[in-house]
């Protein structure tokens, strides 16, 4: 890909949508599922990014948009922690998606989209997540994993079915963007 300076335009005000598209998923769609957990309804936008844009584009959708979402609600409470989460869960599923793209075999498409989005959440949300608030709460880790768990399964749940989606617009996106191949 050549990347000239209306391109480079392009994709930056591309990836600036989608950081409000985040924002404004997150903020004014919320479907509660356990006692103070909801949906993040965010997490199409970045799945729409990561599979379409790409890597790079999509992870800073995912914590650009968290760090505006958690500083309009909540101040910097638990934003460490969900953008150092949304890091790893971007980078993993980018670099999945590029690869997986490419299959011809949809079973095995999905199959192993599943397994990321399901790795890559456990690690970005369980663990990242659970350990940079443990160490800013001075709580002990369990007690944060146990709290994480319904963030967890819900954002596993978005990320699942935003992957139709994201196939769905894969072209359209493509065709916003109009980079040149070398």
């Amino acid at each position: 890909m050549k990347m000239n300076a209306k391109n480079t335009t392009k994709y930056v005000c591309l990836t600036g949508i989608g950081i409000a598209l985040f924002v404004a998923l997150t903020f004014c769609i919320q479907f509660p599922i356990f006692e103070n957990y909801y949906l993040c309804l965010g997490y199409v936008a970045m799945a729409v990014y990561l599979y379409s844009v790409g890597t790079v584009s999509g992870t800073v959708v995912g914590c650009v948009g968290t760090f505006l979402y958690c500083l309009l609600i909540s101040g910097m409470r638990g934003m460490p922690g969900w953008v150092l989460g949304n890091l790893i869960i971007g980078v993993i599923l980018g670099f999945t998606f590029r690869y997986t793209k490419k299959l011809e075999k949809t079973w095995l498409r999905a199959i192993i989209n599943f397994i990321a989005i399901a790795f890559s959440t456990a690690l970005g949300i369980l663990i990242v997540k659970s350990l940079t608030e443990c160490l800013l709460y001075s709580q002990p880790m369990a007690v944060r994993m146990g709290k994480n768990v319904f963030a967890f399964v819900a954002d596993i749940f978005v990320l699942e079915l935003s992957l139709p989606i994201c196939m769905l617009l894969d072209g359209q996106l493509k065709k916003i963007i109009k980079f040149e191949k070398t």
